[in-house]
Order: C-alpha cells, then sequence, then structure tokens
C-alpha cells in the first residue's frame, strides 16, 4: 500500500490533485476539502492515501490528514457506500461536522451529500457510530485534554460542545446527564454527544 505521496503539486482540478513525485505524475481523486487544503502550483506537499483496486480500474485517493483517511476508510467499509460516494460525503461537510453528525445520530445533515438517502444516512449511523473516534470530533480545536478533575473537565467539556455549535442551555443539560459516567474530557464530550443525538 502507498501509505502517501509527496512531491510538487502539479495540477489542482475539480476532484483531482496531480502531484509530482521522482518524475512521476501521481492522479489523486481528493475531496473539496482536500483540494482547498493543498498549497499552489509547483509548491512541496505531502498527501496521505489509499488506492483502491477494482476488476476494471485502479484509483488513487488522495487525503490532507491522516484523519480523514481514516473517516474515508470506515464509510467505505459501511454497506452501500463505495469509495466515490465516501469522497462525495466528505465533500459535503467538514470532518469535524460529519463526526458529530454521526456520533448524534442526524440523519438529516448525512442526508445532504450527494448520492446519500435516509436509509443509507441511517446504516452509516448505525454501523460508524461506535468507531467515530475523540480526534475527529477534535481535529477542528475542539479541546479534549486527557485528564482532568471532574469540575474541570465538565466546563471544558461544555466549551467544546458550545464550540460544536450547541446552546450553553443544551451543553450544561446534556453535560449534566452524563457527568457521573465519566471524569476525563474527551469521555463527557462523547457521550454527550450521543445524549444530545437521542433528545
Amino acid at each position: 500500500m502507498i501509505a502517501f505521496i509527496e512531491g510538487k503539486v502539479a495540477e489542482k482540478n475539480p476532484g483531482e490533485l496531480v502531484i509530482n513525485a521522482g518524475g512521476v505524475g501521481f492522479s489523486l481523486m481528493c475531496s473539496s476539502t482536500t483540494l482547498a487544503a493543498a498549497p499552489g502550483k509547483d509548491e512541496i506537499w505531502r498527501c496521505y492515501t489509499v488506492m483502491n483496486v477494482r476488476e476494471d480500474a485502479m484509483e488513487l485517493f488522495g487525503f490532507a490528514t491522516r484523519q480523514e483517511r481514516a473517516m474515508f476508510k470506515r464509510l467505505c467499509a459501511v454497506t452501500g457506500v463505495g469509495a466515490k460516494t465516501a469522497l462525495g460525503i466528505l465533500s459535503a461537510m467538514p470532518l469535524r461536522e460529519l463526526s458529530v453528525a454521526i456520533v448524534t445520530g442526524d440523519v438529516t445533515a448525512l442526508s445532504r451529500a450527494p448520492g446519500i438517502g435516509k436509509k443509507t444516512a441511517q446504516r452509516i449511523v448505525l454501523e460508524l457510530k461506535d468507531k467515530v473516534e475523540q480526534q475527529d470530533i477534535s481535529a477542528a480545536g475542539v479541546p479534549a485534554p486527557a485528564a482532568a478533575p471532574a469540575g474541570s473537565a465538565q466546563m471544558e467539556a461544555q466549551a467544546a460542545l458550545q464550540a460544536l455549535g450547541y446552546t450553553a442551555a443544551e451543553a450544561a443539560r446534556a453535560i449534566n446527564l452524563v457527568r457521573d459516567q465519566a471524569q476525563t474530557t474527551d469521555q463527557l464530550i462523547m457521550l454527550a454527544l450521543r445524549q444530545i443525538g437521542s433528545l
């Protein structure tokens, strides 16, 4: 497997990034998020990759971060979600929002992605809800220290939920419901998000 490709950006086209590495132009299928993160032409860049081999084609997918690549793999493992559909989902919303939608069971948000109907969105939630990691949710800067005193952890978790777009009242209510189930900030965030999704 090719873990990553590092070289000069040769081309940036809709849905595609071409990287010149060692005199070879690698065509990478990318999400709009990765394309936006990529630098300009002739600048050096590292792109994390996944190779998809089919009977009729070999495709190379590129990602700006390891977290996005990991989510791509998880999505591809869902029944009925292919590589191009997974890429479309990653293009439809930032990784943090996608992770929150999965954890909270927000089928409506997932259904906005191209090619994703309500049933497929429900299947994504069902199969990935317990697999989405805290690092996916905190990838965009939501704080989640490994450990903190209980009171501090609750305040930090509430601040993180508010950073994700929930009101202070919603965040406080969710944290209050799960505060006795965890001690660390990251655990509180995950439990609170699931609690909000079930309300």
